[in-house]
Order: structure tokens, then C-alpha cells, then sequence
């Protein structure tokens, strides 16, 4: 299983920035997908979750009308789209998969926010 994340960096508050999960090495398809970050002094958060099929999704209640997670299963790739930035969002995003009860990790893009 590998996963790479792509697209972080330095944006502007208000700003916006598309996040990118390559995976392989298991039936993309088949997985719930999930993005995760951890902000500076903080526990590692979950922020969005999508199902294998892409129909169902979750939030956490602090990005909600902000991010938006999709998936495009023919790429196998897993987004995060992230409008409205603030500060408070300046963290490691990483994303995950979770294959017979164990967690698969990517290594993580640094996404901060500030003027």
C-alpha cells in the first residue's frame, strides 16, 4: 500500500487549495478514504471521510461548508478541496486508508494559512 499526498503549501486566509491522494497497491474502489491533519500543538484530527463508492461522506464539524472530499476511482485518488482557509487550518493534512484493521499512512503535505 502506498499513499502520496500532493498540493499543500502557503495560501492566504480566504484562500483555496485542492489536496491529492495517489494510492496503490490495493483496490482503491473498495476502501473508505479519510484525510486527517495535525495542527500545531494539537491531536491528530480527523477532517473529511468518503466511502469506496464515493456516495457517502463526513465532516468535521470545523471544515464543514468549507472542504469538500471526493474521489475519482479510475485514478485512484482521493481530494481534498479546501476553500475559505484560515489560520486555524495550518496543519500536516495526511490521508488514510484503513486495509483489514490496519491503517495505511501517507507521509503527509504541510498546508499553512497566513497573510
Amino acid at each position: 500500500v502506498q499513499l502520496v499526498e500532493s498540493g499543500g503549501g502557503l495560501v492566504q486566509p480566504g484562500g483555496s487549495l485542492r489536496l491529492s491522494c495517489a494510492a496503490s497497491g490495493f483496490t482503491f474502489r473498495s476502501y473508505d478514504m479519510s484525510w486527517y491533519r495535525r495542527r500545531p500543538g494539537k491531536e491528530r484530527e480527523l477532517v473529511a471521510a468518503i466511502a469506496g463508492a464515493g456516495g457517502s461522506t463526513k465532516y468535521a464539524d470545523s471544515v464543514k461548508g468549507r472542504f469538500t472530499i471526493s474521489r475519482d476511482n479510475a485514478k485512484n485518488t482521493a481530494y481534498l478541496q479546501m476553500n475559505g482557509l484560515k489560520p486555524e487550518d495550518t496543519a500536516v493534512y495526511r490521508c488514510t486508508v484503513i486495509r483489514w484493521g490496519t491503517p495505511y499512512w501517507g507521509q503527509g503535505t504541510q498546508v499553512t494559512v497566513s497573510s
